[in-house]
């Protein structure tokens, strides 16, 4: 069953901060339709609730949540908005990631076009398969190789430690609120 891009990025563009302080690339939307911008989905999905994690807050609500996520000026995006966690192999997986990547570089460029705004990716493929473009095209990854796992089936302790070392190394603190860069990171 197909999926339409095109919902998935009005609820994304209802929650868009302003400014975009942070950037989260993340794999794709689930084939579950569990998508993290789904104002009707649950708030105990696998990455909203890691994020939730991350920002110190439990919402009673996903639009609740989103509102708090969109204040503290972050914004997730996908690298690919073809499902790829059932159906595909990591190779795959991977070559749908890198075919795609002409329109992820398009939709990262009209959210920051000067390049600024930090990324972080998440789920270790995406960093393999994304970091070394999106630096070569002059985007400003944090990750410097660090691989935080899909926060799901056990990993969420991995997934939150290498998440914040990310944002520790970049400067980064996120709150429910705010986001503040400490420091000159360049």
């Amino acid at each position: 069953m197909g999926y339409d891009k095109t919902t998935y990025l009005a609820w994304r563009r209802r929650f868009q901060p302003v400014p975009i302080k942070l950037i989260i690339v993340a794999e794709s939307p689930p084939a579950s339709r569990k998508f993290f911008y789904n104002p009707g989905g649950e708030v105990r999905e696998q990455l909203f609730d890691a994020m939730m994690q991350q920002l110190n807050v439990s919402p009673e609500t996903k639009i609740e949540g989103l509102r708090k996520f969109q204040a503290a000026g972050l914004f997730l995006v996908d690298a690919t908005y073809t499902p790829v966690n059932k159906g595909y192999n990591d190779d795959q997986r991977n070559l749908v990631i890198a075919n795609d990547y002409p329109a992820l570089r398009e939709d990262l460029l009209e959210l920051t076009p000067d390049r600024s705004v930090p990324l972080v990716l998440i789920k270790v493929n995406v960093v393999d398969v994304l970091e070394p473009r999106l630096k070569a095209d002059g985007f400003r990854v944090l990750n410097d190789g660090i691989r935080p796992p899909f926060p799901g089936m056990g990993n969420q302790p991995k997934f939150h430690k290498r998440f914040e070392e990310i944002l520790r190394r970049g400067g980064i603190a996120i709150t429910e609120a705010t986001t503040t860069r400490e420091g000159n990171h360049s």
